[in-house]
């Protein structure tokens, strides 16, 4: 708007809240002041006013630059200025632009109308004196409401329990009518809403105990209720059904009462104030919060109640004074039930407990049952403790070496035989038997307490702290059956075994690096490999870009992680071994017992995702892989670099490690056998297992893979033909559950078991890389069942396929991993190799879209 336009409106505002302060003026005077008066006591208002007026309405409606023109008509240079500045100038020139005189204005209107002035005085006068009646009339009703509220307050303490039996009657008569003519429903989620509730029939009272139980039941009606300030619709329970039935009985009953119990005075207080009879309407409406709280009260009370008890009362006709006297005698009854329902229930816990540690108590109490000799092997990683220990095996006339992996339990297979020692292989997933061997290679998993040898070999010790496999460790430790057990394991294990062990025949010896190791102090980068390094990485799919990335750059690579079978991983570390390849590139598999020509370890990452959260590589995890670099013999030192901060990461390699404190503990056969004096029924034992207090310093294994595919079977057919331990065994066979196509196999093959039918036959493709390591999965899986049902001759067949797929995923390591292509995560679209993220910059921007507007709009 133009200054021209609003001037008008200004002075029109002003004599508006003139004339508003004149009759505020008189409501204060009990007798009329003159005009003179007025204009002595408010003077310095009437100076005041117009100016607030117009610079608030000038400063809000004139426009920016209709503000610019004032200025500049008057001369004002305002290049270069800001809007904020521009403002202010504005507010300051404004304040003299033809300014309105409230004075004379008033003294025009009001000096020659002595009438007026009088008339608006008495305006004034009556205005303010109904003003002031009907303040003190609701003063006076409030009064009265108060009074009504602290009676009804007092009524309710008095009374409740009288108020009480009224709603338990009237609860009692509408649950007996539902229990007989209202359908049963299929119990389903409260928000389910699309689907139909499905009838059952109808109820059954002696299913429920308590009310409470009950009320977990489904109405068929629909019903809302408001979270979070938002309304939502969703299938009704009788919890909500009886909580307002209740409220609706109390609105209906109590204020009646309290009416009937009013004295006379109160009545005429109400009336005097409010000019009519006080109605149970109008009682509602004062009382609403109180009569919520009476509601809320009695329907706590209801919750507590036995159902029986209930229907009990429609045995006797309604009498206050008599069912209160049965409510008092039911509520006797009621504590004597939860008393003994809690001495019961005590029992119960005591008898649990007790048979909890009958199952479990001896089973995890470290026990020597023989006499030999054990000899510990302590050192650092590439310290020529495993060497040590297995000259013993070598020599012994009977040995048993026990590897973390399969593909060290190969390794030393291979060793004694190259070296003419007959030696089998034995790991879940396949047997080599040679004959007249006497000696045993196989992963811990294999070991049976009653074979005998003269040497046992137990590598990789300190896993007994892992949560998930520490246990076989500690089996055999604890009940190897040989005349000397040789104990490998890093510096931290040391106490633990020599608490494990005892007062037994113990024979240490330490060992040290005698290559030291040094850390690069520059920070590394890929075009500055070179040969002899072994670049780590913490995924596979980071592994083979890595790989690509060099051999395209010139580098000839070998590949190792995890999930790459252990014939191809033998195949790859043959290859760097005889100088095929240069480079490994390799996840923290090669920290696991590897013994390769490595000059140099380099960690590409500092944090790996541990399988529920990325973080910070351990002080041991790095030893451990740093530790591969120098071998002794072909290197004078071993070499570590990192690619980002190294002085906190040479702290980590530097560090003095934690003790181990902790050993992992695991369901045995002996604990099933316990189980079964018991019960028979696998469910309750993982209830058992979950409640079962583990002694101090050991962990329990979680068995959460054991418990997801016992939640396929549970309750059916499948479940029933096998005994407790024959089912614990197939539960506990050592796959990824996190693969959906191995569990649907393995779901498959017990179910053909179970039924006597022929077992399926795995997943076999092999397209790409992806299903040739799933095929071989797929076939270890099978073999793991084959070799548990002893039929060894299918499982020869089965190992000559998985043997041709593993050369597959050799080959394609050696002739195609130049031509990976790093895809982005979400979309799948090819990025750059050097790119070091995940998702492509077209995913990355739509998350953070998604995070700053969730609506799918910035407006």
């Amino acid at each position: 708007m133009k200054l021209k336009d609003i001037y008008p409106i200004a002075i029109e505002t002003t004599k508006q809240k003139v004339i508003k302060d004149v009759e505020q003026y008189y409501e204060k005077k009990e007798l009329q002041p003159n005009f003179e008066t007025y204009i002595s006591d408010r003077i310095a208002y009437i100076e005041q006013i117009w100016l607030d007026v117009w610079i608030n309405i000038a400063s809000r409606d004139v426009k920016k630059d209709e503000k610019k023109n004032f200025l500049k008509a008057l001369g004002i240079d305002i290049s270069g200025e800001t809007q904020k500045r521009v403002n202010k100038m504005f507010l300051k020139e404004i304040k003299h632009h033809h300014p309105f005189n409230v004075l004379n204005w008033l003294k025009q209107s009001f000096t020659d109308f002595q009438q007026d002035w009088e008339q608006r005085y008495i305006k004034a006068r009556q205005k303010n004196l109904e003003q002031t009646e009907f303040l003190k009339l609701g003063e006076n009703r409030s009064k009265v409401q108060e009074k009504l509220i602290q009676f009804s307050t007092h009524f309710f303490q008095q009374n409740f329990f009288l108020i009480y039996v009224n709603v338990r009657n009237h609860i009692a008569q509408m649950i007996t009518n539902d229990l007989q003519v209202r359908p049963k429903y299929q119990y389903l989620e409260l928000h389910l809403l699309e689907e139909r509730l499905e009838k059952t029939g109808l109820f059954v009272s002696t299913d429920y105990l308590k009310i409470t139980e009950f009320f977990e039941e489904l109405t068929g009606d629909i019903h809302s209720h408001v979270t979070w300030g938002r309304k939502h619709y969703e299938y009704e329970t009788y919890y909500y059904r009886y909580k307002r039935l209740v409220f609706e009985f109390i609105l209906n009953l109590i204020s009646k009462i309290i009416i009937e119990n009013l004295n006379d005075e109160v009545q005429l207080e109400y009336w005097k104030a409010f000019k009519e009879q006080l109605t149970v309407k109008q009682l509602n409406e004062i009382l609403t919060n109180k009569l919520t709280d009476l509601s809320d009260a009695c329907f706590t009370e209801l919750q507590e109640e036995y159902l029986a008890d209930l229907l009990q009362l429609m045995n006797t006709p309604f009498n206050a004074v008599l069912h209160q006297k049965i409510f008092e005698q039911d509520k006797v009854n009621r504590e004597r039930r939860k008393d003994e329902e809690l001495a019961n229930q005590l029992r119960k816990i005591e008898e649990e407990e007790r048979i909890i540690d009958d199952i479990f108590g001896k089973a995890y109490t470290p026990t020597l049952g023989r006499s030999m000799k054990y000899v510990l092997h302590i050192g650092e990683t590439n310290s020529g403790k495993t060497h040590q220990a297995l000259q013993k095996l070598k020599k012994a006339e009977s040995g048993l070496y026990l590897a973390p992996l399969r593909l060290l339990a190969f390794e030393i297979y291979d060793k004694l035989n190259a070296v003419g020692i007959p030696c089998s292989l034995k790991t879940g997933e396949e047997e080599k038997l040679k004959k007249d061997a006497r000696h045993v290679s196989s992963t811990v998993e294999m070991f049976h307490e009653k074979d005998y040898y003269e040497v046992i070999v137990i590598d990789e010790s300190q896993m007994i702290a892992d949560k998930d496999r520490g246990f076989s460790w500690y089996q055999a430790i604890m009940k190897a059956n040989a005349k000397e057990v040789h104990i490998i394991g890093s510096r931290n294990i040391k106490l633990m075994l020599y608490e494990l062990l005892g007062e037994s025949d113990i024979e240490l010896h330490e060992y040290r690096r005698e290559t030291p190791l040094k850390v690069e102090p520059i920070e590394f980068s890929l075009k500055n490999t070179r040969k002899g390094d072994a670049i780590v990485c913490f995924s596979r799919k980071r592994v083979l870009e890595t790989a690509s990335f060099l051999q395209r750059n010139g580098h000839s690579v070998s590949v190792i992680y995890g999930s790459m079978p252990p014939e191809t991983r033998k195949k790859q570390i043959d290859r760097f071994n005889e100088g095929e390849t240069s480079v490994v590139v390799s996840t923290d598999a090669i920290g696991m017992g590897l013994n390769l020509p490595i000059q140099r370890i380099v960690f590409l990452e500092n944090e790996k995702f541990d399988g529920t959260r990325r973080r910070r590589l351990k002080s041991q995890e790095v030893k451990q892989i740093a530790g591969r670099a120098g071998r002794k013999g072909i290197f004078e030192e071993g070499k570590v670099a990192f690619t980002s901060d190294i002085k906190s990461m040479q702290q980590l390699l530097e560090q003095v490690d934690e003790p181990v404190q902790i050993f992992a503990i695991a369901p045995t056969a002996a604990v099933f056998e316990h189980f079964q004096k018991y019960y028979r029924h696998m469910g309750y034992f993982f209830e058992l297992w979950k409640k079962f207090t583990p002694p101090k310093g050991t962990k329990k294994a979680s068995l959460s893979q054991e418990f997801q595919l016992y939640e396929l079977i549970q309750n059916t057919e499948i479940e029933t033909h096998f005994s407790l331990l024959d089912l614990y065994g197939f539960l506990h066979l050592p796959f990824s559950g996190k693969e959906t196509g191995l569990v649907h196999q393995w779901f498959n093959t017990l179910e053909a078991i179970a039924e006597s039918k022929e077992l399926p036959e795995p997943f076999i493709k092999t397209r790409n890389l992806e299903e040739l390591e799933f095929s071989y999965k797929a076939i270890g899986l099978h073999l793991l069942f084959l070799y548990r049902l002893n039929r060894r001759t299918e499982a020869i067949y089965w190992e000559r396929v998985r043997a041709e797929i593993s050369d597959g995923v050799h080959e394609y390591l050696k002739s195609e991993v130049t031509d990976y292509q790093k895809t982005c995560k979400k979309c799948g679209k090819n990025m750059s190799n050097k790119s070091r993220f995940l998702t492509c910059d077209s995913c990355y921007h739509k998350s953070r879209n998604t995070l700053k507007y969730p609506n799918g709009s910035k407006n």
